[in-house]
């Protein structure tokens, strides 16, 4: 599945959308634009810091079945927030359960939309 930077982009903002909306403790003041922003900040922390943080704790994720990944998830989503609120956005997460529940929820949400929006593969129907 190799999905295009801005699909990837608006999949992760309609991910954090839904955890705004659903999740306690997670906050977001403003436009559309700066919202989208918050995404790419979220992907590009994600792409770089988290891939590291899955490599370092990797016999953490193995032990825990991979639910550890769900820790790492909140951490990304963590200091996306702080991040955000550096650039002067909006988006607040406040504290480790709304980070978790926001990264369960972001990460179902993402995943089902990927499956949607992904190219059908070539021999298959």
């Amino acid at each position: 599945m190799n999905l295009s930077f801005l699909v990837r982009t608006l999949i992760n903002a309609a991910a954090l959308w839904v955890a705004v909306r659903l999740v306690g403790g997670i906050t977001y003041d403003g436009g559309w634009l700066p919202f989208l922003g918050v995404a790419v900040v979220f992907g590009v922390l994600n792409t770089v810091i988290g891939r590291i943080a899955k490599i370092l704790t990797l016999p953490l994720i193995l032990v825990s079945f991979g639910v550890f990944l769900i820790v790492i998830n909140a951490l990304m989503l963590w200091l996306t927030s702080a991040t955000a609120t550096m650039l002067g956005i909006s988006f607040h997460v406040s504290g480790f359960w709304a980070a978790f529940w926001g990264a369960l929820v972001v990460s179902i949400v993402s995943t089902i939309l990927s499956v949607v929006v992904a190219e059908p593969r070539a021999g298959k129907l």
